[in-house]
């Protein structure tokens, strides 16, 4: 037996058509739908609604009220303190140190346009230097 009747396969294949036309809109934004899978959810919805074979639309609200609510710990009273005396006051914070400012780090020289075979060796040069570095 189907899972979906005709009526829902035909409502999806026009909201597929419509999506790839720009001319599917969502239904409380109204903004141009891009996506494949929201095509299809309004397809379903609009099937549903016309009365077409669709399962059941699986709903947030079911899976939340079979849960027991959570059960929360009596409130404790409030426990008057007295005012803090003077041997917190007698004590001081130790005085923060400044940053040390960071040396100055120096810029590599700028590269001087090379003849095209000088260009070439050193860069061979480069990439055997690093093949050895990643063998060790």
């Amino acid at each position: 037996m189907a899972t979906y009747g005709k009526k829902a396969g035909d409502k999806v294949e026009t909201a597929m058509d419509e999506r790839k036309r720009g001319a599917l809109k969502s239904g409380r934004s109204g903004k141009t739908v891009t996506s494949r899978k929201q095509a299809i959810a309004i397809g379903m919805s609009e099937a549903r609604e016309a009365g077409a074979k669709v399962p059941a639309k699986k709903s947030a609200g079911k899976t939340a009220a079979k849960k027991a609510p959570a059960k929360r710990a009596p409130a404790k009273k409030a426990v008057a303190r007295k005012a803090p005396g003077n041997k917190a006051a007698a004590k001081k914070a130790p005085a923060k140190k400044a940053p040390a400012k960071k040396a100055a780090v120096k810029k590599a020289p700028t590269k001087r346009a090379l003849p095209k075979k000088a260009a070439a060796t050193k860069t061979v040069a480069k990439k055997a230097s690093r093949r050895a570095t990643k063998a060790s």
